[in-house]
């Protein structure tokens, strides 16, 4: 299979410095091509809980969406993601594949683009630092539109650098 680029949301809020850099490394020694978005802090979003961390990773990639989903929930996993709690809790380290190529998927198993694209600041600030020109496949409009038309009154994120 011919490589696609894929972006990944990252998000932690349980010792999330601690958690956000390993799993940077960790998708740097699995794919061969990740560039990072900045890191941003914000409220937990549908949920109590401390602050999260959240990013976006660009991968380049040969694996299936399935394939790809799985090896991200084994990062998940070595992470301490605790798969037992409700969808809406606070989480070591969670990593959502947001768009991977022009693909269109709704199923049980995989929704791509992901909603929260749409959505969530944490989610398409990030994305939109990373890849302004990238045309959503969906919405037909780049996502540095998209996040033109978000309402900034929803915005409560905080830039924050990672110490190595």
């Amino acid at each position: 299979m011919t490589a696609v680029s894929a972006y990944l949301g990252l998000g932690s809020n349980i010792e999330p410095e601690r958690h956000f850099p390993t799993a940077m490394r960790a998708l740097q020694e699995t794919f061969q091509v990740v560039v990072f978005s900045p890191v941003y802090r914000s409220p937990a979003f549908g949920l109590e809980g401390d602050d999260f961390l959240n990013a976006v990773a660009r991968i380049e990639t040969s694996l299936s969406p399935l394939e790809l989903d799985a090896r991200l929930h084994a990062i998940e996993d070595d992470h301490g993601r605790d798969r037992g709690v409700p969808r809406w809790s606070s989480r070591t380290l969670d990593i959502d594949i947001l768009l991977y190529g022009d693909l269109w998927l709704q199923s049980p198993a995989l929704e791509i683009p992901r909603k929260e694209i749409l959505t969530a600041a944490h989610v398409l600030k990030p994305l939109a630092d990373l890849a302004p020109d990238l045309q959503h496949p969906v919405e037909r409009a780049t996502i540095a539109e998209l996040w033109a038309k978000f309402p900034q009154d929803e915005v409560d994120l905080t830039p924050t650098p990672l110490s190595s």
